[in-house]
């Protein structure tokens, strides 16, 4: 059970990453795609599954946000991870905004991979 959850999750985090640059590339490009239903339905579902199987792999390691370090500060960086997105799609009002909050989103999210990899807290 354990690696068929882990799979959809890193199915999940590639689907919603994958889908945070390509709307990225759209709002930079003024694309008509951001305006179709499914761009703006699409990520959501992800992200929810992507929660969901965190949350559940959590369970099944026993290990916990605000108890483990690790966990801790990964669960700290998807919380910026997904402000920086934000700032980067929606609420960036100029280009140089909106690239700040992407870069950053990538970095953040870099961040979150070293920590689930490595299991070991840079802060705590």
């Amino acid at each position: 059970m354990y690696a068929a959850i882990k799979h959809l999750h890193l199915t999940a985090v590639a689907l919603s990453v994958l889908l945070l640059v390509l709307r990225f590339i759209w709002l930079q490009r003024s694309s008509d795609m951001l305006q179709k239903k499914w761009v703006k339905i699409v990520p959501h579902a992800i992200d929810t599954v992507l929660l969901l199987s965190a949350a559940t792999l959590c369970v099944l390691i026993a290990q916990y946000p605000f108890v483990h370090g690790w966990i801790t500060e990964k669960f700290i960086a998807v919380i910026i991870y997904i402000f920086m997105g934000f700032v980067a799609l929606k609420i960036g009002k100029t280009k140089r905004t909106q690239w700040i909050g992407f870069v950053g989103a990538i970095f953040w999210l870099a961040v979150i991979g070293k920590l689930a990899v490595l299991k070991q807290p840079f802060l705590l």
